[in-house]
């Protein structure tokens, strides 16, 4: 398994109409924006792009609308995530058919399983296909967490090839990149994007992070700035994207990302309900952040 999911990534937004249609030709547009800006990677359907509110016709979809748009300039990771084993494979299954790249699998949602239920759950999601897999552990969502025993264990199945970890617990990160850092064929992924840079110099191969949809460039210079061997350049792009991370915690996510992205004059819609706007403090709020980032005027 030769493929190394590296760089940063955006978990793509899923534009919406008034109606709450996907918003495709918007879509497009913000895969090309995104690409433009510096990215190494596009990630539709996690959890900044709504996944859970999509039937599996709409999930297709919005995949091939991806992977023709994206034409091969970057690789594209579908996401692929359900309670059951059973309903993973098949949105697995989905993404094989339309070509992905590589596919990230959440933890199962609201079944508090055990350390070796979820080695089984990924071990026949593995066994399901030839994609290479990307763990997701999103414990602060989900309630449940991958141990980096765990982690370990699975890294040894051939098309396991690496973690994403949003619990923004650099110990946890730094124990699955040390007990894995003698396969070459593994790769721990940061989602928080606060510890992006930490990662990297922890030995991370790069991050899956939701503030790049409103911030690519300066998201993708924490990583092509520290690979030029510029750590100081990396450091201070980490700093000038953290308060937009930080400012994520003002609504229910992902509000503060559409939002950020409306204020950018790119019509991406609101979040399907019952996940509401912010009011108008927050917005405000907000609008300053852009500014100091120089993302608006």
């Amino acid at each position: 398994m030769n493929f190394k999911p590296q760089g940063v990534i955006p978990p793509i937004i899923t534009p919406l109409t008034k109606e709450g249609e996907v918003n495709y030709p918007v879509l497009r547009q913000m895969i090309n924006h995104l690409i433009d800006e510096g990215v190494h990677g596009l990630f539709p359907m996690g959890t900044t792009g709504e996944f859970y509110a999509f039937d599996n016709d709409t999930f297709r979809k919005i995949l091939e609308v991806t992977i023709e748009e994206t034409a091969g300039r970057v690789p594209v990771y579908g996401g692929a995530n359900h309670i059951t084993t059973r309903g993973a494979i098949e949105l697995v299954k989905i993404c094989e058919e339309v070509g992905v790249d590589a596919v990230s699998v959440l933890t199962p949602m609201f079944v508090s399983q055990t350390q070796d239920e979820l080695y089984e759950f990924y071990r026949k999601i593995a066994e399901s296909t030839k994609l290479p897999i990307i763990l997701y552990n999103n414990a602060p969502k989900t309630n449940v967490t991958i141990t980096p025993k765990t982690v370990e264990r699975l890294s040894k199945i051939e098309n396991i090839v690496g973690v994403k970890d949003s619990t923004g617990d650099m110990t946890n990160a730094a124990e699955y990149i040390r007990l894995t850092r003698d396969n070459e064929n593994f790769h721990v992924l940061m989602g928080r994007d606060t510890l992006i840079h930490a990662g990297l110099c922890y030995g991370a191969s790069g991050a899956i992070a939701s503030c790049a949809n409103v911030a690519p460039r300066i998201a993708a210079d924490i990583y092509d700035k520290y690979k030029e061997g510029d750590v100081a350049g990396s450091l201070d792009a980490q700093f000038t994207l953290v308060p937009l991370r930080i400012a994520c915690g003002m609504g229910t996510f992902p509000a503060v990302i559409k939002e950020g992205l409306c204020m950018q004059g790119i019509p991406v819609g609101k979040c399907l309900e019952p996940i509401g706007e912010l009011s108008e403090e927050e917005k405000e709020k907000l609008k300053h952040v852009l500014q100091d980032m120089k993302l608006i005027k």
